[in-house]
């Protein structure tokens, strides 16, 4: 049941039908992608014993901003507890001399179950485009009960080609992802996970409770040919249907 719901600007939430009970919301940008000079913000709160599944219409694309100009994304979800979250956007596309800043921060109760993912593609490969100079802040953070339980910050300026082309950082990676699974049964899931993954991805248990699990890929196809079957384990068999136009 949604109880309060506010939109405005060309940053739209749409409600499919499902024939589950639990609620599902596609996030939808309308400007078509961001530059620089752009603010998009969206939060929301999945109360007590509840269900909401989270994606996006499309993939996002950070287009090239101006010098000194960034593109914003702040989301910021809430999970009481006993609810479960699944933030499920499809890829960030960043085009050369884009410069994006984005921030997650999700809070979570005790017994919360939260499943998240945030794949990123660097440039149009259709096109041949290199990134020889973008601008990324790219920040998640996730507490339970207030206490931080993950943080991850990028920050980089200049040649992302180049930088990606190195062996010990991504070896020429095209594409990459993060999954992370809050849930008494993420450790349950660590095995059988890793017998899932290509070379280029692995998957660890920072605590009981908390499965990451990071993926690099040549592109977006060979991308979503690991995250899906992934994000199908833990998420009982089903994604958007987004995911799959």
């Amino acid at each position: 049941m949604l109880d309060r719901f506010r939109q405005s600007g060309s940053f739209k939430c749409l409600f499919p039908r499902t024939i589950t009970p639990d609620l599902d919301a596609v996030l939808l940008n309308t400007a078509g992608g961001v530059t620089g000079g752009d603010s998009f913000r969206f939060s929301c709160k999945v109360t007590k014993c509840t269900a909401l599944t989270l994606t996006t219409q499309a993939c996002e694309r950070a287009y090239k901003a101006q010098p000194k100009e960034w593109g914003q994304i702040t989301n910021h979800l809430t999970v009481e507890d006993g609810a479960r979250l699944n933030w499920l956007p499809q890829e960030t596309i960043l085009y050369n001399g884009s410069a994006l800043d984005r921030r997650l921060r999700i809070d979570m109760g005790l017994d919360t179950e939260m499943l998240m993912v945030e794949p990123l593609v660097f440039g149009r490969v259709a096109m041949g485009e290199t990134l020889t100079g973008i601008r990324l802040r790219d920040r998640i953070e996730i507490r339970r009960e207030d206490t931080p339980v993950f943080l991850e910050a990028i920050r980089f300026s200049g040649d992302w080609h180049t930088h990606l082309s190195k062996p010990h950082i991504a070896n020429g990676a095209g594409a990459m992802a993060l999954i992370v699974l809050a849930s008494s049964s993420a450790e349950g899931h660590l095995k059988p996970v890793r017998e899932m993954l290509p070379d280029t991805a692995g998957a660890t248990l920072i605590r009981k409770d908390l499965l990451v699990i990071r993926i690099l890929a040549d592109n977006s196809f060979a991308l979503r040919r690991t995250l899906i079957p992934v994000l199908r384990r833990l998420n009982k068999d089903t994604l958007p249907r987004c995911w799959m136009l």
